[in-house]
């Protein structure tokens, strides 16, 4: 279910003899996607209540079946343009239940793809939790758990937000660790909520550190919507990520959408400026020459034509399922983002 690139090196031998040789590798996606409120349309809490037929969202089967119609489309493309299929890994946010992750993977677009679902009830209290889906042929999970992000208002009342899955796992036969993410939002102002995003960061460094005082050189995909840029102090302060690809030791975290902010190029667009929430970043193990081993190759947001609004107020803006209150038949408020690896084949 891959691709093969071929790479062409030309030696030249003096005084005009040439010789062409082949380097092939084997090419992975790992893709983020947050999923704008994809909740089934049984009311189980007062949030989603509205998310029901009878609710104001007037969320009907119709629309759910829809729904989940144009995730799973917008899923199997993300880095097809290179691989030729759906990616390997995929992190996804503001999914509502395991049944809601199940009805996605059985989608005519998904089912082919045989996807395998690692997901936990996260306390959230609009009812949304984080998830990875995989490809049972080349990711096999050997562990997985949910690390609790406690926060608290000022009133010391505790905050109930997602939790960060923590996937371990052999990818074809390598390690892999992947964390998805989804930090609390920017509700109430930037500057106010802002601690509660430091908190995050540093509850994701903390189970970075962890594996790493286990196995220093271990591959850490961490990935999410973190609702902050990638020079916020949450990345810059807290987790330290840099842009530089040179002179880093294990613990050094590498963000490839940092080059992409500072290019202006975002996931999600608010009072016509645009942001770069949803990322991928990882440990220096990833990057380093020795391509007998998954490298990361190149990253990207995938923002084909068909998932931009085309006219209107909110032109050139992700092409949500709702628009001010009513239903636009779209598919989320955010881009998705992916990463690709290699590996060379012997």
């Amino acid at each position: 279910m891959f691709k093969i690139i071929l790479f062409f090196v030309v030696f030249v031998l003096f005084p005009v003899r040439k010789i062409q040789a082949q380097t092939r590798y084997t090419v992975k996606t790992v893709a983020f996607y947050n999923t704008e409120n994809l909740f089934d349309t049984i009311p189980d809490s007062e949030w989603d209540a509205e998310r029901s037929p009878e609710g104001s969202y007037r969320w009907t089967s119709e629309r759910y079946r829809d729904k989940l119609s144009r995730v799973a489309h917008v899923i199997s493309g993300i880095g097809a343009d290179i691989t030729g299929t759906a990616p390997d890994i995929v992190g996804l946010a503001e999914v509502e239940n395991g049944n809601v992750l199940h009805d996605l993977v059985s989608t005519d677009n998904l089912a082919p793809y045989h996807y395998g679902i690692v997901h936990f009830d996260s306390p959230d209290r609009r009812g949304i939790d984080v998830a990875l889906l995989y490809k049972k042929d080349c990711f096999t999970p050997l562990s997985s758990r949910n690390v609790p992000l406690e926060i608290y208002d000022e009133e010391s009342s505790r905050i109930y937000t997602r939790d960060q899955l923590l996937v371990s796992g052999i990818l074809d036969d390598e390690p892999v660790y992947f964390i998805v993410n989804h930090w609390p939002s920017r509700y109430g102002g930037e500057r106010k909520s802002r601690p509660n995003r430091m908190a995050a960061a540093a509850l994701n460094k903390k189970i970075i550190d962890s594996v790493i005082a286990l196995t220093p050189d271990a591959k850490i995909i961490s990935m999410g919507d973190l609702n902050d840029d990638p020079t916020d102090p949450s990345l810059k302060k807290v987790l330290k990520t840099r842009k530089e690809r040179r002179g880093r030791d294990e613990s050094t975290l590498y963000n490839p959408m940092e080059e992409m902010a500072e290019k202006g190029l975002g996931t999600l667009a608010h009072r016509d400026q645009w942001h770069l929430f949803d990322q991928i970043f990882f440990t220096s193990s990833l990057l380093k020459k020795d391509k007998s081993s998954y490298r990361y190759w190149k990253a990207g947001i995938y923002n084909k034509h068909f998932l931009i609004t085309p006219s209107g107020p909110y032109r050139g803006y992700p092409l949500r399922s709702y628009t001010n209150g009513n239903y636009s038949g779209g598919y989320s408020d955010h881009f998705p983002v992916y990463i690709y690896l290699v590996k060379q084949i012997p």
